[in-house]
């Protein structure tokens, strides 16, 4: 049996390849493996922003109430066995091990007759939890797309309901340019005669997903005809559009409770998600860590940031940085005028932009030291107590890859303990 580093280098190997757009080796692959994908129940969530949440509230309510949960989500932030938990149980080293030799044979195969057909890293990964999910047994699986939808590899599912929880632009050199073309693709998760429940869309995009379910036969549903903003739900996550992630889990729950009946919502004041205005204490100092990859998301960090200003009396200190230029131009149009000082990162990724690049985007005028530094100058040992003061606020923003990089710093060095993993996503299994 490979060791866990041979197996690793093994599946990073597969994502040095690059991804491939595409369903037809996922499907291809399924059908290999005896579909372990039709094995149990899921929800499928697609979306611009939200889907991780959704998924993770989903998670929390059903396992409150007495199911085994399997969740699977993208990208991980420490430990790839974060992408594939049951009952919030991340996929421990050996079991990554166990599952990926089981899939080889099955991988090799498809490969040697075309190797464009062997799978990808995300592929092998979503086949993994496939796997997972159907030899432990679990009641649902709440299941997160990796990039749209309609090609995406995890649309190989056919779920109890599907969920489009936002449409805005992003990856537009993939999935189109406006938001019509973006929700052509979000919609291809729409199965025949299978519900359809969409969060707030813009009406262009609404106005597709509504095409689309009507030509497959499915009922439709919209966040807005069940909550006003009166009477959203309440959620420890951090931010008004959160509580309308939680809104669209809850009606989910309502659309399924003849088969999944829930004992109650109080889930949703105790959701763990990791990386989305996440709060630590480290050196004395808040330490706030909110992935924001998209303008859409950046409105929602411009909601927190100008919330944590009132809260304190005074600007945080702001780490950022991002991937591509688009995402660049928006995230410093957002933290400008909450930054007391900035301090620009290049997360350890193919398209993340240089700290100059990052500083070329700030607005005219601004008055606030900005500082070209890295992860591991910032948070590695006891640098962390260089920023700043104790008492301060330090965001980290931007990708979620340069959180993911963050907390590693943090786990190794700056006194979160051991158990940090555990506390993020509850244990290994």
């Amino acid at each position: 049996m490979p060791t866990y580093d041979e197996t690793r280098d093994y599946l990073y190997a597969l994502k040095n390849r690059g991804s491939k757009f595409g369903i037809d080796r996922m499907v291809r692959l399924v059908e290999a493996l005896e579909h372990p994908e039709r094995r149990f129940p899921v929800v499928h969530v697609a979306g611009t922003n939200g889907k991780g949440s959704v998924c993770a509230m989903l998670e929390a309510m059903y396992r409150s109430s007495g199911y085994k949960t399997g969740l699977f989500t993208s990208p991980h932030l420490l430990h790839l066995g974060e992408r594939v938990q049951v009952d919030r149980k991340v996929l421990a080293e050996s079991g990554i091990v166990h599952y990926v030799e089981a899939l080889r044979p099955a991988a090799e195969i498809l490969g040697h007759a075309d190797p464009d057909l062997h799978p990808t890293f995300f592929e092998f990964v979503a086949a993994m939890a496939f796997l997972r999910f159907a030899t432990e047994r679990v009641d649902l699986a709440l299941i997160e797309t990796g990039l749209g939808g309609r090609l995406d590899a995890t649309n190989v599912v056919d779920p109890e309901l599907s969920i489009i929880t936002s449409i805005s632009l992003d990856h537009t050199e993939m999935l189109g340019d406006t938001l019509a073309e973006i929700a052509g693709e979000k919609a291809g998760i729409i199965k025949p005669g299978k519900p359809v429940l969409m969060g707030c869309l813009p009406e262009e995009a609404e106005a597709v997903i509504r095409a689309v379910a009507a030509e497959r036969g499915c009922a439709c549903y919209s966040v807005r005809e069940r909550f006003s903003e009166d009477e959203l739900p309440e959620t420890n996550l951090a931010g008004r559009f959160q509580r309308w992630n939680a809104a669209v889990a809850v009606y989910a729950t309502e659309l399924l409770a003849e088969r999944f009946p829930l004992r109650s919502t109080q889930a949703l004041v105790q959701v763990d998600w990791a990386g989305r205005w996440q709060q630590l204490e480290v050196a004395g100092r808040r330490l706030v860590l909110d992935a924001t990859h998209n303008p859409e998301g950046c409105r929602a960090l411009q909601e927190n940031l100008a919330q944590l200003v009132a809260a304190t009396g005074r600007k945080p200190i702001i780490v950022a940085g991002t991937l591509g230029e688009a995402r660049g131009r928006s995230l410093m149009a957002t933290v400008a005028p909450f930054a007391r000082e900035l301090y620009l990162l290049q997360p350890n990724q193919d398209r993340a932009l240089a700290p100059a690049q990052l500083e070329a985007f700030l607005p005219e005028g601004c008055d606030f030291p900005v500082r070209a530094s890295s992860v591991a100058q910032l948070f590695s040992g006891s640098n962390i107590g260089k920023i700043g003061a104790a008492g301060d606020s330090i965001v980290v923003t931007g990708s979620i890859y340069l959180i993911g990089e963050v907390l590693e710093q943090l786990q190794g060095g700056s006194g979160l303990g051991a158990d940090f993993q555990d506390r993020l996503s509850g244990g290994l299994a």
